[in-house]
């Protein structure tokens, strides 16, 4: 591994009753006899101290490395780990310029600022309690206009009609543009690519994740995945966070299953990470124990045949 260094609220009256309707689809033993002080102080001791170890090690005893803890700032130059490319591009169609001839992973706090992250995760917040999932994890997809609402998914735009401009204003599209503008261009210069070879691709997504409950295989994020092979046409990722691991939610963090070790990047509000989309990149999420965690998920292809268009506002 080589390192190198204000918008309007939702007050109309149809909207609060589409909300409503959204709404609609959402659906000890006790001790026995007295044992002594003494035994009590020793059994509650022993209780907790074995409680808390089964904390501490579920959350990290798998973690052999932390790429960048949140509590770091890596600015101005990307962070990179390199790794050895998987054979997963050889099935696909190559586009010299851009599908990976180098591969890796990358980590900066210079693309966007935590002002700015904390603008998205507000239209994320608004965005997501139109609906959401009732189980722990809830998407808004600006593109395509998915919108969890209870076990399954309604389109925003058609489902809100010109309503929507209440919830979403042109600023907060044109950031959302900016930003991913700024995350394609530091992949491309990061792994050497001409920017105006790679496309942003379907899907891409702000995610809400808590520790609620899974009621549907759509509400488990942490389970291990390649996103070439899940999403053939992907070929570069980019995450970026819009809370903060530690203060904003516990458990959530980014996991690289290496297999020499599993190695993690901790969130952090504005922080990109970005990776190629192959095997050499499996990766799962941890199950958020605590809290709320905000991202947007951002996905790049080498095949204009799957480019879809930044998000409009009419």
């Amino acid at each position: 591994m080589v390192r190198m260094r204000n918008t309007k609220s939702v007050n109309g009256t149809e909207i609060e009753k589409k909300i409503k309707r959204g709404n609609a689809l959402r659906q000890g033993s006790a001790w026995r006899g007295y044992r002594g002080p003494v035994t009590l102080l020793l059994v509650a001791v022993c209780v907790c101290g074995s409680a808390v170890w089964q904390y501490v090690t579920s959350l990290d005893g798998d973690i052999a490395e932390t790429l960048v803890s949140q509590g770091e700032r890596v600015s101005p130059h990307p962070r990179v780990f390199t790794v050895q490319c998987s054979e997963d591009y050889e099935n696909h169609k190559r586009y010299p310029g851009c599908t990976p001839q180098k591969c890796g992973r990358a980590v900066t706090d210079s693309v966007v600022t935590r002002e700015e992250a904390q603008v998205l995760r507000r239209l994320a917040e608004r965005g997501i309690a139109l609906a959401g999932s009732e189980g722990g994890a809830s998407i808004l997809d600006l593109h395509s206009g998915a919108l969890s609402m209870g076990k399954q998914f309604v389109n925003i735009y058609r489902y809100f009609g010109d309503q929507i401009k209440d919830v979403f204003t042109q600023e907060d599209f044109e950031l959302y543009r900016d930003v991913r503008g700024r995350i394609q261009a530091a992949i491309a210069e990061t792994f050497g690519l001409d920017s105006t070879l790679l496309y942003l691709t379907k899907p891409t997504f702000f995610s809400r994740i808590n520790s609620t409950a899974a009621k549907t295989q759509h509400d488990e994020y942490w389970h291990p995945h390649v996103d070439k092979v899940t999403y053939g046409s992907f070929d570069y990722t980019s995450l970026l966070y819009l809370s903060d691991y530690g203060s904003d939610f516990t458990g959530g963090r980014f996991v690289f299953m290496d297999q020499n070790g599993n190695r993690t990047v901790e969130p952090r509000a504005g922080r990109v990470s970005f990776f190629s989309s192959g095997s050499e990149n499996l990766h799962r999420v941890e199950r958020v124990t605590w809290g709320t965690r905000y991202a947007i998920t951002v996905s790049f292809t080498c095949d204009p045949a799957h480019a879809i268009s930044d998000p409009t506002l009419l």
